[in-house]
Formats: C-alpha cells, structure tokens, sequence
C-alpha cells in the first residue's frame, strides 16, 4: 500500500510528541470508541483504588460514568473539568447498596505533569457513520489526559493546505462524530506541516475561522512549522496547562476561550517578575483582549504561595458597564471574587481573611478602605500593612492616578503592581509635572514585562487595521472667505492647511447645516461601510462622538428629524431598499457630566429613553439609567443571540465619552468623530473600538473624521508612530488614490493573462495556471479593498471596467477550478508564486442569508443558559428571510422551513440544539441519498460520484474533476442487472457522461447551493 505525506506526518508528529522524558506515550492499540472507554476505566480505577475499596466498577456502574461525560457541547464538558479546586469528579452509585455513593477523580489540574495524570497519544480511530446514509471516518490525532480526548489535530498535505484540515473538523462536527467520549475534546489544532493553526473546540467552529490562531514564541516570531509547534505548545507540561490554565470559559456566550500566544507570554512574564519581587507594565494593544489577559493574570498570580492575596482594581465606571458582564462570565466557573457591593466592610473582611483569593474591586472602592482604615491605630491596619499582595490593574492610567497609586503604597507597602494598557504613557505625552509623583507608565509601574503592539497584532491577524477618511463639511473657496472676514490682518489664502483650520472657531461647526453634512455622509455615503448591502439584521454597528452633552443631544433630535424626512437631508431610497428602517439611533452620557445643565440633561434623557423603550418595547426610567446603558451596550455588541435580529438591534450610538474605552463590540465598524483631534493614547483607544474581528466582509475598522482634516491627519498619524513601534504604515489602510491604483494594476495583472473568464480555460501548463491565481488574488484583494472607500461608486465602476457581477462570478468559478487542479497535480517540493492559503474576499448574499436565517430561526430555540426570557416567535421576520432564501436556494430553503413549523409546534423538542447542524445533516443525508440512488442506478461507484460532486462546475463545457475517473471505474454489469432497458456496453459510457451530469445537476446541486 503506498504511505500518503499524511501518513508520515502522522508518524513523525507521534516520534516528535512521544521523545524525550516523560512526555507523551503512543497507544497504538486504542482505534474505536470501545477500546477508549475500557481503556479511561483502567485509569479512573487505577488513580481511585481507595475510593473504590478495590472493587472495579460493574458495567452499571460505568454506565454511570460514561452517561456522566458524554456532554451536550465541549464548553459542557470544560465546565465539568474546573471542578471543584481544579479537581473533576464523577459521583457513581455502588450495586452493591453497602458500598455507597463514591466520589471518583477524573482530572486533577493540580497535578500537571505529576501525581496521577496520565498522557496518551492515539492516531486512526474509527468513528463508525452514525446513520445509514453516513460515512465512517478515521481521525488523525488525538492526545488523551487520562484518557480522555483532550486535543485533536488534523494533518493535511503541504499541497492541500491548513483550512482543508479546517474543514474537515467542521465536517466532522456536522455529522455529529464529536460525540460519547470524544465530547470531552477542549481544543482542535490543524496543519498542513508548514502552516498551522490552534482553536478552542465549539460546535459552531465554522463561524469562527478568523479565530485560528498562529502561535509565536515570546519574541512574536511565528511558529508555522508543525513539528516546531508541537515542540512548543503540544509537549508536556504546555498542552495540558493550554486546556487547564491558559482557557477561559465565557459563560455569557458558552464558549471555550483558548488564549492567545501573547496572553500566555505575559502571564508568564509576571510571574517570571512576581518571583523576582519585581512590578512592571504590560503594553498590549487595544482590541487585543487585554481585559482577559489580565484577568487570566490575576487567576494564575495565586499559584505563587509567596502572595497572600491578588486584587484586579477596576474604575468603576468599567464595572458598572461592561467590563462586570465579562468578568462575571469569566468567573462563573472560577474561584473569583467580584466584590461589587456597596459596602466597605465585605471588601475589608475579604482582605484580612486567612483566605487566599482573588478580589475584584473597584478604585473608589479601595479609595474608602485608605479612609477608614488607613491609620496606625486602627484594629485592620496592621494586617493590611503586613498583606503580601499584588495588584493587578486593568486599564492602568484610568483606574489608578499617581496620587492614589501612592497612598495604596503606604498602606500596603509589601505589594507589587503590574498595569496593563493598550496606550502607555511616554515621555513624548508624559502627565503634567505634579510634585515627584510619576508622569509616564514606566514610572508608575516599573519596565515594560511585554509587549504586543497593533503593528503585531494586525500581522497575527488578532485585530483588523484601520481606514480613516478624513472630511470637511466647507468648501474650500467658502472657508477661506470666511476666514478672511475674521482674519482681515490675516494672509488667509496663502496659509498651508494646517495653519489654516487652526483659526476656524467652533462656532463654525455648531450649526444644524454643518450637522446635516455629517448626518448625509454616516446615513448616505456610508453603505458600503456599515455593510448595508448585507441585508437587515446583518450591517454593522457604530458610534458618533461629539464634543459635549449639548451637541449629542442637537444631533440626536436632528437624526429624528432627518428621518422623519423634515430636512433638506433625506434618508435616500437607495438606503431604504436595502434596510427599510435605518438607521435606529441612541444617545447615552452621563447625567453628572455637566452639573449646570443637570435638569435639562435629564428631562432630554427622558426624551431619549421613551424613543428607545418604544423602539424596543422596554421601560427604561431614569432611575434605571445604569441598566439603560448595560442594555444599550448590549445591543450595539449584539453578542448576545437575541440581539442578532434587526428588529432588536441599534445602528448608531452617540456618545461624548462614553464606549470609547473599554467597550468590546465585535460587530462595531464605524466610529465618526465629529470633534476635535484627542490626545495620542484617546486617540488610539477610541479608534480601536472598530477593529475587532468579525465576519470575513468586515477587513477594517472605519474611521470618519468631519473637523479640520489636515490637523486630524498629522495627529493620527503621529499618534500611531507612538504605539504601533514603527509599524505606523502597516496599521492604516492605503488612501483611495493608492487603493485604486492598486486595482488598476492588479486589473491590468489579470487581463494580460486571462482578459475574459473563459480564456483561463486555454491556460496550458502549471506554471501559466499558477500565474492566473496569483493574479486573480490579487485582483480580488484590491477589489475588494477598494468598495470600502466612500468615493467608490458601484454603477461608475462597473461602466468604466466592464466588471458586471455576472463577470466576477464566472472569474471566481474558473479560479476556484484552477487551484482544484493545481493541488491534484501538484508535487509536494514544487515551488508555489501564489497562496494555497488564500480564500477569496467576497462572501455570497446567499452565503449572508443563510447565516442570518440560521440565527433568527436559534433565536426561539429554547435552552438552559440564557438568563433572559425565550422571545415569542416572529413568525413574520422568519418568513421574510425564508422567502428571501428560497428566492436563490430553494431547496436549502425548503428544509429550514420545515424545520421552523416543527420548532414552531414542538420547541422543547430542540431544546439546547444548534439549528444549523441539524439542517446541515438533513441536507446531508438528502445529497447522501441521491447519490446512493445514481449510484445503483448507473453502477457507479459511490465515492466517485461524491468527489465529483464535491469539485462540480455547472459552467464547465470540457470534463469534470474526477469524471474520467467515474467513468472508467462505473460497473456495467452492476448496470445491466438494474436497468430495465439497459443500452449496450459501447453507449453505456456516453450514456453516464451525459445522464450523470443532468442528474447532478437537477437533483443535487440545488442541496449544496451557497
């Protein structure tokens, strides 16, 4: 039998992770479920002989043990392994009535790479199919922590490439082969050899591809290389302190956080100072997530016994807002102490206490304990002198000053302190001279422990870069008129830009003309951005910040007014057309932020607040203002399921301060600035609420600035010379001039190869296909880039390239069929001029209507985790998305509506299940089916018929892939005994060529859609 690169790879990753002392030992004998289970019984007896009083478990008994972890979701199963103390356990009832109840240790994270853990490494094993029109599958390899499916790797070929491995996990998943004792798996790794990537285990993993993450070592050089991989992240102890130590379960979202290589480097770089009594800063860029980065630190500082406690100091405005929700997630399954109470004296007993734990709390709230108990004298004084603590702060420079930083000192002067921030202070943007108090980071908080810069970040592909367009609402002539009047002594039209807008008064900007300008350009020139082209319930978020309370409020009534269609400015119907009642706008401030207008900031609130309960169908009060902003915030990150339908999401929040630090909203796109330039590190922080990642069409955080362009220029500029560590071209975007002089010549690129789609069928040999995919990836990067500046005009573009639609999609299928065929013919040590990695940028509208359809329709199913309320069904919203599928996927369509009247009938019945798998496995088994009929019909071989179905091209005239195979492989006699007028063997093969393809083509195809 030939031995496939797969299969070396295999071997040499089990000789890689099998070498050297106690590391992984291969079990070459465990290949099915059956020998998985005997085999954990051997270890769960073997580490509770005690427990058990030397009586193995009866088969009943076990029974109990394996209903106890064959789990729902992997999330189900990480929570399980927290345990209690890091200890997981299974409860057995003992036949025998006088041997009890027992208690049994699965897993003790206590114990890595010691006491009773036990590493297993396992390849080939079978997972039979799970009905009759499946497919048995044998997964590569699995590494087992007393002897359960912890890490699965999936190999490919370095012709193949990571994604494919990628995929075939997400098939996997699909066809339910995660289940019984391989529900326990916390984390998939996947590799080609020379690329590979890492990912927490999720039952929707297909949506979360931009998630595979890279590992880089502490320098942030990548680790690409499989082998190198698995040296660094695979051996032990590293493998089980990834799934134990260094992942996160998010109970808000139900999810297994993995951290990021960088998140784990800094954990350990304060430990590594905590060791040497050392304090110090970590600079990770925001958007990073630095907020678990910290707490993840705050949860390992308490396997250093030398500290008595650790406290995670938080503003308070950080608390009440958002940062609680995550750290009430975070902490759910964690022994954390989010001390949120009013009162002193619970915090007070938690750090005198002979417990040692970690306390969340906020400044104001320590602010009170130095008050009350900061002199000698006092009964706690001289115990909180003595506390051995480290502090760990989040956003470092907003939740501790100087001044307070250096009373803590005083009365905890046996602590070490380590700040995060995403934005340090330097000596280029230091505070103003106070005293000897510190005016940078460093000062405050000791050396920089790591750093993770948005230079890196945008590399690793953990943060998006940013496309700032910076307008002017004044024409040029009309402006420098103006200027002249009120600057007669002034040479006005010989200033350079910048000079210019610095004599421009504010009373030029607060005017509703002014504000209508801007209000045109968000609403109307904005489409492409806020990705209205991608239907209801699937654009994106975003935020207008202005200069005080009294602007937010004028441009809130003036939004209302717009879209009342009372002004000059109308909402246009193109915009109309693709969402009907864009945008749905909100307004949050603080009613304490300016004292003088106090009572009209609430009488207008209140204003604001009967819009949104009416939007929304609420009844927020002003007394409930903190939960108005919770649930404002909430909606505007739509993380939440129930936010993911139009009918209950916003499209623009105005702000002055607010969300412009802190606030994490994954969907968020758009942040527009009508207000003077902040300070470098404002800056960056509010920038950064745009650039999380999101869905594939989302490749930028936007940024639209509408004051004094010039100066806006020079200052972000020079504000990410300061925090992008000399990567300042690498984080902004091209400008439209050079984005379109891009496309131009990635356009004149491809056309010199293939100047219409079918001429890439001419295309002889390897090395002029491998062109045609460099230069069709090219061209489709630059094509894509460039639809995201607002002075891209669709209708004008496709006039003036003559790319209609129609065009682009036929390029798309004959480059799709190119790298098809490169890979199939391509030697492993051939060089490669193109990305085997790429995937194209342009997601279908069928692709974007599905998903919408999927969500809206797991809206209603009902489950165990959300603490809000199971929504009615909208049975409107649900028809609408189905009409709107059935219009290009009718088949696809058909099964989703089917299943929404049985949920509809029976919504306990889909209780806790995934409505996209279960519609992904009934399209499955109807492709399934049909093949298996072709095949017995035509006596042809059903996994022929699969790959070419699988590489399938309708516009294709010449020979499918795989055909000649089907062909030459297709059993005659099989045939002739079925047909009931079978044609002789001379026609039989013209025969399945030309009936093969219509039967495709009508009774498949339609299945596999989109």
């Amino acid at each position: 039998m030939q031995i496939t690169q797969e299969q070396v790879m295999e071997d040499d990753l089990i000789k890689q992770l099998t070498e050297g002392v106690s590391q992984w030992t291969y079990r070459p004998d465990l290949k099915n479920e059956e020998a998985l289970w005997a085999n954990f019984k051997n270890i769960l007896e073997y580490n509770n002989v005690a427990a058990l009083d030397g009586k193995a478990l009866t088969d009943q008994e076990f029974q109990q043990v394996k209903n106890q972890l064959s789990f729902s979701t992997f999330y189900d199963a990480a929570v399980f392994f927290r345990g209690e103390n890091g200890k997981s356990q299974v409860r057995v009832q003992r036949e025998d009535a006088t041997l009890g109840t027992v208690h049994l240790d699965v897993i003790n994270t206590r114990e890595i790479a010691g006491g009773t853990t036990t590493y297993e490494v396992i390849n080939q094993f079978e997972s039979p199919k799970a009905s009759i029109d499946g497919r048995d599958r044998r997964f590569d390899v699995t590494l087992l922590i007393n002897g359960l499916p912890m890490i699965h790797i999936e190999l490919k070929s370095r012709r193949e490439g990571y994604r494919k491995a990628f995929h075939q996990i997400n098939k996997y998943l699909s066809e339910g082969k995660f289940m019984g004792i391989y529900s326990t798996l916390q984390m998939f790794v996947v590799s080609n050899g020379t690329d590979t990537r890492y990912i927490a285990a999720s039952s929707n993993l297909k949506e979360k591809e931009k998630f595979l993450t890279r590992w880089v070592n502490h320098q942030n050089e990548p680790v690409n290389n499989y082998l190198d991989f698995a040296e660094e992240v695979l051996s032990i102890p590293a493998a089980h302190e990834m799934v134990a130590r260094y992942s996160v379960l998010d109970h808000e979202d139900k999810a297994i956080i993995l951290l990021r290589p960088y998140q784990i480097h800094a954990i350990n770089a304060v430990k590594a100072a905590t060791k040497r009594q050392e304090s110090g800063y970590i600079w990770h860029t925001t958007g990073s997530g630095k907020t678990l980065t910290s707490y993840q630190v705050a949860r390992n500082l308490m396997s250093i016994p030398t500290l008595d406690k650790t406290i995670f100091v938080v503003d308070r405005r950080d608390l009440d807002f958002q940062t609680t929700n995550s750290f009430r997630s975070y902490s759910e399954n964690d022994l954390i102490d989010i001390d949120d109470t009013d009162h002193v004296h619970d915090l007070i007993k938690k750090l005198v206490s002979r417990d040692r734990s970690v306390i969340v709390t906020t400044i104001q709230k320590l602010q009170r304990i130095m008050d009350r108990y900061g002199e000698k004298g006092d009964k706690h004084y001289e115990k909180l002198h003595q506390l051995r603590v480290a502090f760990v702060v989040d956003e470092c420079h907003r939740a501790v000053t100087p001044q307070t930083q250096e009373r803590l000192i005083k009365l905890f002067p046996k602590s070490l302190w380590y700040g995060f921030t995403g934005t340090p202070i330097f000596a280029e943007n230091a505070r103003d001279a106070f005293g000897d108090l510190p005016r940078t980071t460093q000062e405050q908080y000791g050396e920089v422990l790591h750093t993770y810069t948005v230079k890196e970040a945008i590399h690793d592909e953990s943060v998006l870069g940013f496309q700032v367009e910076h307008r002017s609402t004044f024409k040029e002539d009309a402006l420098n008129d103006s200027l002249a009047e009120a600057y007669p002594d002034k040479d006005v039209y010989n200033l350079d830009s910048i000079e210019k807008e610095k004599l421009i008064p504010n009373e030029l900007y607060e005017t509703d003309e002014h504000r209508l300008e801007v209000i045109d350009s968000i609403i109307n020139d904005s489409q492409t951005k806020l990705g209205l082209h991608r239907g209801p319930g699937r654009s994106y978020g975003a935020i207008l910040t202005v200069p005080s309370i009294a602007e937010a409020q004028k441009y809130y009534d003036l939004f209302k007014e717009v879209k009342a269609g009372n002004t000059e400015k109308k909402v246009s119907k193109t915009v109309q057309s693709k969402i009907h009642d864009f945008p749905k706008v909100a307004i949050t401030y603080s009613l304490s932020e300016n004292e003088e207008g106090s009572v009209s900031n609430q009488e207008k609130m209140q204003e604001s607040l009967d819009d949104y309960n009416e939007m929304f169908h609420t009844s927020f009060t002003l007394d409930q203002i903190n939960a108005y902003n919770t649930n404002l915030a909430n909606r505007l990150a739509r993380k939440r399921t129930l936010f993911l339908t139009r009918k209950e999401q916003i499209d623009l929040v105005i702000v002055v301060d607010r969300m412009l630090t802190g606030f994490d909203a994954p969907s968020l796109a758009m942040l527009f600035m009508d207000r003077a330039p902040m300070p470098p590190h404002h800056l960056v922080q509010a920038f950064s609420r745009t650039n999380r990642l999101y869905v594939k069409d989302k490749q930028y955080g936007q940024i639209m600035t509408f004051r004094t362009p010039s100066i806006y220029k020079r200052e972000v500029e020079q504000a990410f010379v300061l925090y992008s560590n000399g990567g300042e071209n690498e984080v902004m975007a091209p400008s439209w001039d050079e984005a379109q002089q891009e496309f131009k010549e990635a356009l004149e690129d491809l056309n010199k190869i293939a100047p219409i789609p079918e001429a890439v069928d001419d295309l002889e040999n390897q090395v002029e296909k491998q062109k045609f995919a460099r230069a069709f990836q090219r061209f489709d990067k630059a094509h894509a880039a460039i639809q995201v500046y607002s002075n891209f005009d669709e209708e004008a573009f496709k006039e003036e390239y003559h790319l209609e639609d129609e065009v682009l999609e036929d390029y798309k299928g004959k480059y799709e069929n190119v790298i098809e065929e490169l890979r199939k013919e391509r030697d492993e040590d051939d060089e490669v001029i193109f990305d085997i990695e790429y995937e194209l940028q342009s997601v279908s509208q069928e692709t974007i209507d599905y998903s919408y359809l999927m969500n809206l329709i797991q809206t209603y199913v009902p489950n165990d985790f959300d603490d809000e309320p199971e929504p009615e069904a909208d049975n409107e919203e649900v028809q609408k998305a189905l009409e709107t599928l059935e219009k290009m996927q009718p088949k696809k369509a058909q099964i989703a509506r089917e299943t929404w009247e049985d949920l509809l009938q029976n919504r306990e019945k889909y209780r806790n299940k995934q409505i996209s798998v279960i519609i992904q496995q009934e399209l499955d088994r109807r492709v399934a089916a049909e093949i298996h009929e072709i095949s017995a019909e035509y006596g042809i071989a059903k996994r022929d018929l699969q790959y070419v179905v699988n590489h399938f091209d309708p516009n294709k005239e010449e020979r499918q892939l795989g055909e000649q195979e089907l062909i030459e492989n297709a059993d005659y006699e099989l045939y002739k005994e079925k047909a009931e007028n079978p044609v002789n063997r001379l026609k039989y093969r013209r025969l399945i060529r030309s009936r093969y393809k219509e039967l495709v083509e009508e009774k498949i195809l339609p299945y596999l859609e989109g």
